[in-house]
Formats: structure tokens, sequence, C-alpha cells
């Protein structure tokens, strides 16, 4: 069992940026990802500073380093940006979308599929496959009697053994993707005069329903759980399933902390108690995906 930290989902200033891949080069981690993933506006970081960070940062580490593209495109510069990240000559990369899937293909380069792209089924991993998928995202949504199911399939087709099968299990939830910048309407601002206000929220920002619960983290175009994700109780659960890697998500530095304990949970298991104010699993066991079971 492997553990990854995913790229950071929020929008954060260069150095801040800066200073947590150096953080990550120290961490227990063994595959870091990096990249910008929800808008082409966040321009602290542009493609080839992206590149650069992912190379000065492998080139320091023995850890595998992996290039993440965009989850929703809109215009054609965002597509010109995606070919110079997919065709970067070195580097892995994690294709969020289908246009990332067939560069990469056209390419003839092995990829990581992302949560985003939706993959449900026995014939859609197939697909992937034949189009160079070497690492395989479930999307969060799902349980894991269903990823027990679709692993027990491939196996059965004897495809199992041509992919590496990673989890999303800490952090908060990458639900939903739209055209509209929901953290810019939250300060009744236009998408196209932002004013790049999502950095203002390093966290995003709670939104909660009019009973005063807590539901969704706004974070620019990108929709988010109001609870974190823990499937720490279920590492060893999906060890025995034959998943390959567990991904922290990188939205703070808590997530080091969080590596570590997850990595612990292999040699020396624990029970630990979700705080159902803060925390969920729901989706992993087939229930209300902000419950605790």
């Amino acid at each position: 069992m492997k553990f990854s930290l995913g790229p950071s989902l929020f929008f954060w200033p260069k150095a801040d940026v800066e200073a947590f891949y150096q953080q990550a080069i120290q961490s227990s981690a063994d595959i870091i990802y990096l990249g910008e993933t929800v808008c082409s506006k966040r321009r602290e970081l542009k493609a080839k500073d992206w590149l650069g960070l992912g190379r000065e940062v492998a080139k320091d580490t023995n850890k595998q380093i992996v290039i993440s593209t965009m989850t929703l495109l809109e215009s054609p510069a965002e597509i010109v940006t995606l070919k110079k990240l997919c065709d970067n000559g070195d580097l892995l990369v994690e294709a969020n979308d289908l246009s990332a899937v067939q560069i990469m293909h056209d390419l003839n380069m092995p990829f990581v599929a992302g949560s985003a792209i939706n993959c449900y089924n026995l014939s859609t991993l197939k697909v992937l496959l034949k189009q160079g998928m070497i690492r395989w995202l479930m999307p969060v949504e799902l349980s894991g009697d269903w990823l027990k199911t679709i692993l027990m399939q491939a196996d059965d087709v004897n495809i199992r053994d041509q992919f590496e099968c990673e989890v999303f299990s800490w952090g908060y939830l990458p639900l939903a993707y739209s055209a509209r910048c929901f953290t810019a309407r939250s300060e009744d601002r236009p998408k196209d005069d932002c004013q790049y206000c999502c950095i203002n929220y390093p966290q995003g920002r709670k939104m909660n329903s009019r009973e005063g619960e807590q539901v969704f983290v706004l974070n620019g175009i990108q929709t988010m759980s109001a609870y974190q994700y823990n499937l720490i109780n279920e590492v060893n659960q999906l060890k025995d399933m034959g998943v390959d890697i567990m991904r922290i998500s990188s939205d703070s530095s808590k997530a080091f902390a969080q590596l570590d304990k997850f990595k612990d949970q292999l040699v020396d298991p624990k029970a630990y108690p979700l705080d159902s104010e803060q925390e969920c699993n729901g989706f992993w066991h087939k229930i209300a995906g902000m419950s605790v079971a």
C-alpha cells in the first residue's frame, strides 16, 4: 500500500504553494500530485511554473511526481495549456477530463485517470486502459462494496494487473464543477471580474443550509463537501481489497499529519472516533454522504 498527496484544490499565494511542496518533499508521501485542477484564472503559478516546481521537487526526492490537469476546460487557450502539460517530457500526468485522456493517447503516453472522469464500470475501465491509463482514481461518491465488485470483475477478465487503483481517503470531497464561479457570486462579483477573490479563502467558503447545517464548501467553480471525508478506519480493509494507493488531499499543512496517521494504521491499527460535526465517510458505506458509519 502506498500513500499519495493529492493536488491542492484551493487557490494559495505562490509562496505558500512553494512552501507546502518543500514540506511535501520531507513528508512520508510516496506520490505527490501538483497542478491547477479547478480554475485557469488562478495564475499565481502558470503552467510553466507548475512544471518547473514539479521537476524541482522530483530532483530533491525519490517520490513519484504527477502533474494534474484541469477538470473543466472552457476555452481554446486552456486546451493549449493542457497540451503543454501533457507533453511535458518527463512527468506523469493525471488526466482529469477526456480531452486530456485523448491528448495522452495521441502522445502514446501513460496517464492517471482522475476521479472526475466518470468511470463507473468494467467497460469504461477497459476503454481507459486502451487509451493508456496505468492508474485509476475511483470517483469519490462510490462505495467500498462497489469498488470491491469492480476490482473482482477486473481480476476475472485478467486486466487487474494492468492498472493501479487509488482511492480518495481524506479531505474535502470535490463533488461538482460549474461554468459559474460560486465564490465570486458570493461576493456579488461577475465571473469575468472576480478579482481572484477565492485567494482570500484558503479553505474555501462554508455554505450552510437554512437550518444552519454545514452543507458545502464553495471553492471557485468547484463545490466541495463541508465535512472532511475520512477513511482512516478503513486502511486495512482497502489494503485487503487490493487498493494500491490511498490519497490524502493537500488542503492544508494538516495533510502531513494525516498522512502519517494513515500510514501508521498498517503497522499499528487503531479505531479513530470520527467527529460527525466535521468528518464523514458515508459514501464509502452506502449511506448519506454527510454521515459517519
